[in-house]
Formats: structure tokens, sequence, C-alpha cells
């Protein structure tokens, strides 16, 4: 049965304006061959659309520049405004931007730890009017809210946690009432994360994938066939309370110390690198374990540069994207292929067997060739032995083991115990003591141990094929400890996974909420252009 007229047009309406959004200005020729409309059915939605003040003309194209075939079309960036949050245990980070996603102002404002729900709203709502006054707009159509915890599949709403401040579960009720003209949504922090990642970072290319969250507390997000997950309780991916080994408690229904949270959540990292000898970053939240695990990277590449060698390395690790190309990858990349590898503590974190981090409630959350032996016979939970690091930029899979079965020690010796001298212990010409890099190599090797018994979990359920570290801790990490968290997923699970380390860190959670936000207005304002009002 052939479309009705009007039906027709709301398609092709859609069409052209989620081209224009794809791909910026075009124009009415692009139109037509980028839709395979005719010429006149192109220049009607093109009239119509711009009657309904969605689209406008942006410019000129073409080496002459002139008449009504050089106009290029864009998407009316100030047709509809928007907001989004990202909310966390210590704070608020707020954006406004314009209906293209161009932010117009930015506001922050932190929340103490015994500051009451009344104030804590107060504040935010009054940072977000401030922003909103900034970018010079009435109001937003819509805000998108990015925070921990569970969302109710049922009304939206986050769900009363157990160690999440309550001035989080009042935030879009006081935002809805101070902006009533628009649209309030909130979502899971992790899973506008994942959201993120899959249009602007590290997965644009996985249409099946899960986002392992590592930054003050742990989470994970699943997207499968393109499609986030959420669970029949909105509460899918609470990995910080998935039972594991190597913890002295089990997680509870309230708190998910014991569980791997206490393994990989940022205190935990932290007390990590402290039993490690490195310097103590100021906080033990998010950003400051990711400086801790940025600055093992660096140093671990620096020491293992060779002498004289600069360009592309050593830029990369100035700026801070640990493993770029250059005289470091390259090194690298060699001794890679001669071993035949491819973002609240008070007890310390050790090997396997040992206690390792509690806490009381849930937060919320190279050198040259030189050959270093990869001790595959040891135990991959636990302090672990340092292994080969990836090339910079090299695709990190976790391949199946040979037989898929466990793995075989080497002439029928029994494997060593955790922390028993092997006579193998790496010892490399930067750093022959076992001092200074190579404290920054063993915290490394401890970490992914750690989370690779997070993300093995995962994939022995999903079989994604591919597990994006995301937060502060996995960006800050980059390839390096990617590759590291592959070489163990090979080890532990048969199940072929590629490891990437997030592109956006922290402010994935922020993108996501403004990506999520203007969908939802576009998604309003697109369903019937000939009804939508021409602002003011």
């Amino acid at each position: 049965m052939p479309a009705s007229p009007s039906t027709a047009r709301a398609i092709n309406d859609r069409l052209a304006l989620g081209l224009l959004q794809d791909r910026g200005p075009l124009t009415a020729g692009q139109l037509k061959q980028l839709t395979g409309l005719s010429r006149p059915t192109v220049a009607d939605l093109v009239e119509r659309l711009g009657a309904a003040g969605l689209i406008t003309v942006v410019g000129e194209s073409g080496a002459a520049r002139r008449g009504p075939n050089a106009r290029l079309y864009g998407i009316a960036a100030d047709r509809a405004h928007l907001a989004a949050l990202d909310v966390r245990t210590e704070g608020v980070a707020v954006l406004v931007a314009d209906l293209v996603g161009r932010v117009l102002a930015e506001a922050s404002v932190p929340i103490e730890g015994d500051t009451g729900t009344g104030p804590a709203v107060q504040r935010v709502v009054a940072a977000v009017a401030g922003a909103v006054g900034r970018a010079g707009v009435e109001g937003p159509h819509t805000v998108g809210i990015g925070a921990p915890g569970l969302i109710d599949p049922a009304t939206g709403d986050l769900r009363d946690s157990a160690g999440l401040p309550a001035w989080h579960r009042s935030l879009s009720a006081a935002l809805q009432e101070r902006l009533p003209g628009a649209r309030v949504t909130v979502e899971n922090e992790t899973n506008l994360a994942a959201l993120a990642e899959q249009r602007e970072g590290a997965a644009r290319d996985r249409d099946t994938f899960v986002l392992l969250w590592l930054g003050h507390g742990t989470g994970a997000a699943v997207v499968l066939d393109g499609t986030l997950r959420r669970g029949a309780s909105g509460g899918t991916g609470e990995i910080g309370f998935l039972p594991v080994p190597g913890t002295p408690t089990l997680p509870s229904a309230t708190d998910c110390s014991g569980g791997f949270h206490t393994l990989a959540g940022a205190a935990a990292v932290v007390s990590l690198g402290a039993e490690h000898g490195l310097p103590a970053p100021a906080t033990t939240n998010g950003p400051g374990a990711a400086g801790m695990v940025r600055g093992a990277v660096e140093r671990v590449l620096a020491a293992r540069e060779p002498a004289g060698a600069g360009g592309a390395g050593e830029e990369s690790v100035a700026e801070g994207r640990p493993g770029g190309g250059g005289a470091v990858a390259s090194a690298v990349g060699e001794t890679v292929g001669a071993a035949g590898e491819h973002e609240p503590g008070n007890r310390s974190a050790g090997a396997a067997g040992e206690p390792v981090a509690t806490w009381g409630a849930a937060t919320g959350h190279p050198g040259g060739r030189k050959s270093r032996p990869v001790a595959e016979e040891r135990p991959v939970v636990g302090g672990g032995a340092w292994e080969e690091l990836p090339a910079a930029g090299e695709p990190v899979m976790a391949r199946e083991a040979s037989g898929g079965g466990p793995l075989e020690t080497r002439g029928g010796e029994e494997p060593p115990a955790v922390d028993e001298p092997t006579g193998r212990e790496p010892v490399t010409a930067a750093d022959p003591a076992g001092t200074a890099a190579g404290a920054d190599e063993r915290f490394l090797s401890a970490l992914a141990d750690r989370i690779a018994i997070g993300a093995a979990s995962v994939v022995a359920v999903l079989d994604p094929g591919c597990v994006v570290l995301g937060g502060e801790i996995g960006h800050a990490g980059g390839d390096v400890l990617a590759g590291l968290v592959a070489q163990r997923l090979r080890r532990m699970s048969p199940l072929p996974t590629e490891v990437r380390a997030g592109a956006l860190g922290g402010s994935a959670v922020l993108r996501g909420a403004l990506l999520t936000a203007r969908d939802r207005a576009q998604d309003t304002l697109w369903s019937d252009p000939s009804r939508s009002p021409v602002p003011s």
C-alpha cells in the first residue's frame, strides 16, 4: 500500500534533516543526489523545512558562489537550545548548546558531602540558570542529565540507591519546576558514556560492544546490535556489584564492597599505586587515579624510548596521549612482535589471596629490542608479571588461546605461587634495579590483572567482540593498559575480544547527555515540521 502524500513528505523531511545533521550543510543538488528524490520534491521540502524554521541558508558553495543552486542549507542551530548535566557525587558539570551541538556556555558547581538536599539542588539549579543566561537564550528545549545509579524503566527517574546523595533524586523535578517549558530526562551515566564513545569516540565502527567505566566508581554499558540494553530493572552493567576473586568479602544488595568496585574503583587504584611506590595524587577520585595511571604510562614509555629519539612519541607523552607514534611506538612494536604478543579505601590492595581495598559504602559508585620474558605460566589474577607493551595505535586483540583450554606449564612444572620469585622477573636496561619505571610497569601489570577480571566476566556472558575501557582511568591508560588487559583476556577466555582505550575519558558523560538531549529535541521538532512554530 503506497504511503499517503503527508506520510511521504514526513519521511522525506526526516531523511533530509538526518543528512544535514550527519553531513553538515548541503546544497539542494547534493540533497537530490543523496536522497534520490526528484528536483521538484527536493525544492518542495527545502521550502517547507525553511518555513518551519528547521533549516536555513548558511552559506554558498561552488566556484561562482551565487544563485539558488549554490546555497548551502543547514540545520537552524538556534531553532532550539539544549542543556546537559553530568551529575557526580561531589558536584555537577553543566553546558548549554544549540541544536547542532555547539557549546554556548559551561558551568560547574562543587557539592560538599555534608551539603543538605535543598541547598545542593538550589546550587545546581542556579548553575544551570546562570549558564542559560550567559548563553543568551531564554531557556532550553530539552535537558539531558547523566547520573550514577539505576534508572527506573517505568518512570524514568533515579531509584533510591545506597551510597548516593539524596539530592541526585530531587534534581530532575527541581529543574522541571524552574524550566517548565523544557523536557527533562535522566539516564545512567555509563550508558551515556557508551553513547558518546559510539557516536564520537572509540566505538564509532562498532554496533556491538561493552564499555567498562573506570573512574571514581565502576560500571558497564552494553550495546548489542546498535541498541543500548538497560535490563528489566534498568540495572544492566552494575558490574561494581560483581563478586570477584581476591576480595575479603562479598558485595551486598546495598554495598558493593567486595565486588569488582573494590578491585578497580579509583580509591583501589590509588592504593595499588601507593603499594608500588608511585606518587600519591591529591585526591582519590577518578581524576586523581587517572593522573596516577597516566604518569605511570608516560614514565614507562619515556624510559623505553631509544636515546636521542624524539618526534611524535615525545609529543604524544607531552600532550597526555600515551602511546603516540614515532620511536616509542616503533621500539615497543618490535619488542611485542618478538614476544608474539599483540573514567575511599582504608586498606592496601595486594596480590591474589591477600586483602584488597575495601570501604564501607558504595560511592555510586620501550628502548631497544631487548626481549623480556612474558611469564605465561603465572596466574593471571594477582600481582602479575609485566608483559610487553603493545604498539601505540595497534589494534589490540585478545585472541583465542590454543585449544581453548587451561594454560599448560612448561616442562610439567607446577606454576609458582603468586609473588614467589621465578627467576624470570623483568630486568630492563632502563631500570636494572627494578625501581622507577619498573615500579610503574608492575603497577600497570597489577592494574590490568584486576580490570581483566571484570572484563572476562562480561565477555564470557555477552561475547561482545570489543571492550572499551572508558572513564578517566581507561582513557589515561591508553593503548598500553588496553594492550595489557587484552593479553590477559586472551588467556582467560576463548572468545576473541578487541580491547580499546576510551577516547573521551571523563567528558564522555557530558557529551552523551548532550547527544541524548539533541536527539530528543530533534525528534520532537522534526515529527511534524508543518506545525513547528517559528521561533520569535
